[in-house]
């Protein structure tokens, strides 16, 4: 019934295997279903690989398959010497989407930047508190603060004035949450009293235009055909939201899906074996955690975070859930990325050791909590299930009782921001390629606010020190002072790490152009079959 449902849905018939590939359409089979359809109020990976990409740009964008910054809806910037004045000089002739509920009457514009920017910056702004008034990457990375003006200059020139020097702002700026919205189009909807319309039915200058989501099923898209960059070279692309793994291997085998996402690590040599099918791999730009929740009883305790610590197997875990697959973590920057601490040594797996350092903290006979499992596959822990069975048993080894809990995707996030939790399994794929997108936006004391530090940990040295390296622009400063902020990370432990994950893309063999996304998308406007 799901197939046929699916058959009906993208207008494919069931005789026409989608692995033939006739160029026109392209089925992608994803693991989860988007909790909204604007970056600008979403942080998790599965809504931003759905949205970001296909439907908006920004002003700036990362090169395709690299993190080095290139033009997008801006021709060109300006940096005053000072490092507070950035100038942006807007790209002209672009067009926004035209769907069956809007048509635009005039092209992108300065006025739709300024939109974009305020809503999320300013608290009297008509839209922002459209869909709740949460802007988590963009508090958390203290946007708000930093950006001391938004100016238009003309109708093709936009003025941001910093607060003080911000080394990754012009990175940051290329992130999801920077993306451009149609001030028309937003204007149009408070007209109609359907501002909340604004997050949920799209309107952007991307590659791909929105038709149709399906809850739960699907999502259509098609070639934006007037797009200013290269035109897709696929007529149109349908995400079918499958959250097994296994289900996406069978779809990909029987032709129902051209790519997946995330294949299980169990399925991966069966996959390389198969003549129809190409499986890339790269080693991932991430972190899989265990944050504890410093403001719940005995997680308050550093003692009981370094117990917990040393409670857990994470060589099992290695080999049990990322089937090698993976790399022990032992700090929250990825190897692969500049600044990570190599020396850092990670907690041993010594359960008596854990059991004393409870008792000495007060905890003899150990506690109760609830332990967060997550509820679809990522990169960094693809199979939170398990996992949470594993670290329940290791905890209970050591006189720590943890229920383990779930929800479906969306709720597990929000519920996560407002520190309902206790224990919880999270991770995160680096979206601009600088350490401060892991160490300021998942353990700043500003994110504890903004609901992307779900450890809801705020130390002065650790924050004084990512701070710091904000406001340098010499990369061995910065180093240097991120080695230092990691130490006392590790000390502090408000993360179990986990591993860092190798990441793996499955697809038809005769896809081309597809290249691994070091920051964690699926990118399809370059994508074509051969």
């Amino acid at each position: 019934m799901r197939i046929l449902l699916l058959c009906l849905l993208v207008i494919l018939g069931c005789s026409k295997k989608a692995n033939k590939g006739d160029g026109k359409l392209l089925v992608y089979c994803s693991e989860g279903s988007p909790t909204a359809f604007n970056p600008q109020i979403i942080t998790d990976g599965t809504t931003s690989n759905a949205v970001t990409k296909p439907v908006y740009n920004r002003l700036i964008e990362f090169e395709y398959g690299k993190t080095s910054l290139t033009p997008g809806l801006a021709s060109s910037w300006d940096v005053s010497e000072d490092k507070l004045s950035y100038v942006f000089h807007l790209k002209k002739g672009i067009k926004f989407h035209t769907t069956k509920y809007f048509t635009p009457t005039r092209d992108f514009n300065a006025d739709d930047v300024i939109f974009s920017i305020l809503r999320q910056k300013d608290p009297t702004h008509p839209y922002h508190k459209v869909s709740g008034g949460s802007y988590d990457y963009f508090k958390g990375m203290e946007m708000d603060s930093l950006l001391s003006a938004v100016q238009k200059v003309d109708d093709y020139t936009v003025k941001l004035v910093l607060s003080r020097p911000n080394a990754p702002f012009l990175a940051n700026m290329a992130m999801g949450f920077m993306s451009i919205l149609s001030k028309e189009y937003a204007d149009k909807l408070a007209s109609a009293g359907k501002m909340e319309d604004i997050d949920q039915m799209p309107i952007g200058t991307g590659p791909f235009i929105y038709e149709k989501y399906t809850k739960d099923t699907l999502i259509r898209y098609k070639a934006n055909k007037e797009y200013f960059g290269e035109t897709p070279k696929i007529d149109k692309l349908v995400f079918s939201i499958t959250p097994d793994a296994s289900v996406r291997f069978q779809k990909l085998k029987t032709g129902e899906c051209h790519f997946v996402t995330y294949p299980a690590p169990q399925d991966i040599k069966a996959m390389k074996k198969l003549d129809g099918i190409k499986v890339l791999e790269d080693s991932g730009l991430n972190v899989g955690y265990l944050a504890m929740n410093v403001t719940k009883g005995p997680l308050a305790t550093v003692k009981v975070r370094q117990a917990i610590n040393h409670a857990l197997n994470r060589e099992s875990y290695i080999e049990s859930i990322y089937l090698g697959q993976g790399m022990k973590a032992t700090a929250p920057l990825p190897p692969t990325m500049w600044g990570h601490n190599k020396n850092l040594a990670g907690y041993k797996h010594d359960p008596e050791l854990a059991k004393n350092m409870l008792a000495e903290a007060g905890y003899p006979k150990g506690f109760e909590t609830t332990l967060w499992v997550l509820p679809v596959a990522r990169p960094y822990i693809p199979n939170g299930k398990k996992l949470g069975e594993m670290m329940q048993a290791d905890l209970a080894r050591v006189g720590i009782k943890a229920e383990i809990v779930t929800y479906d995707w969306g709720t597990y996030l929000s519920k996560s921001k407002k520190g309902d939790h206790g224990l919880i399994q999270l991770g995160w794929t680096g979206d601009n390629g600088d350490p401060d997108n892991f160490l300021h936006v998942l353990l700043g004391c500003a994110s504890v606010d903004a609901g992307s530090n779900v450890a809801r940990w705020c130390n002065d040295d650790f924050n004084n020190l990512i701070e710091q390296a904000q406001r340098e622009t010499d990369i061995k400063v910065r180093t240097k002072l991120y080695l230092k902020a990691q130490e006392i990370f590790k000390a502090q432990a408000p993360w179990a790490t986990i591993a860092h994950s190798k990441v793996f893309k499955a697809m038809s063999k005769n896809l081309s152009g597809y290249k691994m996304d070091p920051l964690g998308h699926d990118i399809f406007t370059w994508v074509e079959f051969k």
